[in-house]
């Protein structure tokens, strides 16, 4: 029968509180310590303007705190004190005696397992001379009894050992003995289950299993059922759907931008200095500031959570300064949570595959990090250092003249001007084509992909990059195993050596940013896309020394199911700079799949026909097959005449 016993001091509750602890601790752990590890700029890398220094520095104080006041997040406090709790748990639980351990008679004598029989009687005699109750003295620390019982223990070892009767029995049930009762612990102290203490344990009981747990499950289920995958409330996904449509443009992205925070964001007590905010928006924008908030709210009913975070955004977007610090971080959480929503709504309106939302809702992203005013005509100049939203646009789109003008005039302006587009991203598109694996035509409904071929260039840069159409005959061969390889992987960008990229040229933006592209596949004919955008970073910068100073990039798609001539066009936009993209016009032809039978019958034909000299040639005419006829060659003819001259002179002369 099982005999049941309390752990008085609670060890086995440690073993079960150390295995809980370590099961959720160690995921947690892994995944902080990846995304530390994650490939990241360095502070110290990216545009070296100085307000963008200046931005670097603010957030290096922000995350690493001060000496005084170190930075520690919730996550990472709980995830030491988490592991603290193991360590501690651990070392009581190592140097707790065990009571209930499996009986080893080698342990007892102090001999290895592979001992023979005179070994183990050495050792015993060995013992007894040392432990027998005659020779050892009692102490205060060790009683008269605790000696017997050692040489008892002693003794049984050793019959463990040499007597048959009782090493059957260790053998069998464990115990030199025989079969022993089973003692089963109880995780728990006698004091928590016995006498007045069993009520307030049912009360502790009752309140974490009947209330807590459950309470938390129903929060995270319901959490989550409030969630879509994108991260945001599904009302707001709700109002995106209601708020585009296939024609939306800016201003209709704006409006479902600012109805998103009704219920993405919460306000903590009253904004100070927001009226002066609204009313400097109000004098700057005027009529277009009234026409934003119906679009926000119909009915002039923008008021509350909408007005207060529409008014932050567009203070933004005018850079207008606030006071404030209070309001200053709201405005930081609320920008900072901005391409969460915006990419919810690009999904959105990519899945109805509407062109020109999506494209606004690109643009958006840009207008958001560089602080300029959405559906305005905004000059590049406008995101240099010292110049503002009202800059002149009129001045033309080339930024390396605008600042070689700079410097011609003595402007004061044209070193940060100089810094901030030495560290500007532009892509230059190397080469972008359609392709199918193991065919040279595009059949209906085949597998296509898009392959483009991406680098960077700077504005300011003076030599200029090789192209494909400039390599060698070997370039553009190893070249074309690159891309088959890449074609038959998995992945949607080549794997290569990609130098850590750099921090991108973003002064009002209140956080790190890095550069990234949108590639949009469309046929702007319909206003449709063709494929769903894909996100594209850790682009190469160009190096004129470098062969391959690019890097690849694949959207896949099924070819349309009707044969023909498709002309689309290929857009490449910035996340992070206004006006840095690119529209390119790019034709597939859809041949009939008769056109590439017949391709491969003549290629079959080129390959089987044998020469009519040769051994193959010889057996396939004796078939009756055809073969290629070979022209004598003109030296053979030639030849051939020079010798019977030669034999024409020799007779002459003979007779």
């Amino acid at each position: 029968m099982a005999n049941y016993h309390y752990d008085e001091a609670g060890n086995m509750a440690a073993y079960f509180v150390i295995s809980v602890l370590v099961i959720i601790l160690l995921p947690v752990t892994f995944s902080s310590l990846a995304s530390v590890s994650s490939k990241r700029p360095e502070l110290d890398s990216g545009c070296q303007c100085t307000p963008c220094v200046q931005r670097r520095a603010d957030v290096r104080r922000h995350q690493r705190g001060s000496l005084l006041r170190p930075k520690f997040t919730r996550k990472a406090l709980l995830i030491t004190v988490g592991w603290a709790a193991v360590a501690f748990l651990s070392f009581k639980a190592a140097h707790t005696e065990v009571e209930n351990k499996v009986y080893n008679p080698f342990e007892i004598l102090e001999i290895s397992t592979g001992a023979t029989e005179k070994d183990i009687k050495s050792r015993f005699k060995q013992l007894s001379r040392l432990y027998h109750p005659d020779k050892v003295k009692a102490t205060i620390n060790e009683t008269l009894e605790d000696i017997a019982n050692r040489f008892v223990d002693i003794t049984k070892a050793y019959k463990s050992l040499t007597d048959e009767t009782i090493r059957r029995n260790w053998e069998l049930f464990g115990h030199p003995d025989g079969r022993q009762e089973v003692s089963m612990g109880i995780a728990l102290p006698k004091w928590v289950i016995e006498g007045k203490n069993n009520i307030w344990v049912l009360g502790v009981y009752g309140i974490l299993f009947g209330g807590a747990l459950p309470t938390l499950v129903g929060r995270w289920w319901f959490g989550n059922r409030q969630k879509t995958k994108d991260g945001i409330n599904a009302k707001t996904a709700s109002a995106f759907f209601k708020a585009l449509t296939d024609n939306s443009g800016m201003k209709e992205v704006i409006g479902a931008l600012g109805q998103a925070y009704r219920w993405e964001t919460t306000w903590a007590g009253t904004a100070v200095g927001l009226e002066e905010l609204e009313e400097q928006i109000d004098e700057k924008m005027g009529d277009q500031w009234r026409e934003v908030k119906d679009l926000v709210a119909p009915g002039g009913k923008c008021e509350g959570t909408e007005q207060r975070a529409l008014v932050l955004l567009y203070a933004h977007f005018l850079r207008l300064k606030i006071s404030d610090e209070a309001l200053k971080q709201e405005q930081a959480r609320l920008l900072l949570q901005a391409p969460m929503l915006l990419n919810a709504l690009l999904g959105i309106s990519a899945a109805r595959s509407w062109l020109s939302p999506t494209l606004m809702v690109m643009r958006l992203h840009a207008y958001v990090t560089q602080a300029l005013l959405p559906g305005k005509t905004i000059a590049p100049q406008a995101q240099l250092p010292g110049f503002d939203g009202n800059a002149d646009a009129s001045e033309g789109k080339d930024l390396a003249s605008f600042i070689l003008r700079l410097e011609d005039e003595g402007d004061i302006r044209k070193t940060e001007a100089r810094k901030a587009l030495e560290g500007w991203s532009r892509l230059d598109v190397v080469d972008m084509s359609f392709k199918v694996i193991g065919e040279r035509l595009v059949t209906p409904s085949s597998i296509v992909f898009l392959l483009v071929k991406l680098r960077l260039r700077r504005p300011l840069q003076s030599d200029a990059p090789s192209s494909v159409s400039e390599k060698s005959a070997k370039a553009i061969r190893e070249d074309k195993e690159k891309d088959d390889k890449f074609l038959n992987s998995r992945r949607d960008a080549e794997d290569i050596e990609v130098a850590t990229p750099a921090w991108a040229h973003a002064p009002h933006w209140p956080g790190l940013r890095k550069p990234g592209w949108w590639l949009v596949l469309a046929d702007d004919k319909s206003n449709r896309i063709v494929v769903p955008p894909m996100k594209i970073s850790d682009v190469p910068a160009s190096s004129p020394g470098k062969e391959r100073d690019y890097r690849s990039y694949k959207l896949q798609f099924q070819a349309p199911p009707n044969v023909g001539l498709f002309t689309w066009k290929v857009y490449l936009v910035s996340d992070t700079l206004v006006g840095e993209e690119s529209c390119q016009d790019i034709s597939l032809k859809i041949d009939d799949i008769s056109a590439l039978n017949a391709e491969e019958q003549t290629a079959e034909d080129e390959i089987s026909d044998p020469e009519e000299d040769s051994l193959a040639g010889q057996m396939a005419a004796m078939r009756g097959g055809t073969v290629k006829r070979t022209a004598a060659p003109e030296d053979s003819e030639d030849e051939s005449s020079t010798d019977e001259e030669q034999h024409d002179d020799d007779s002459s002369d003979s007779d």
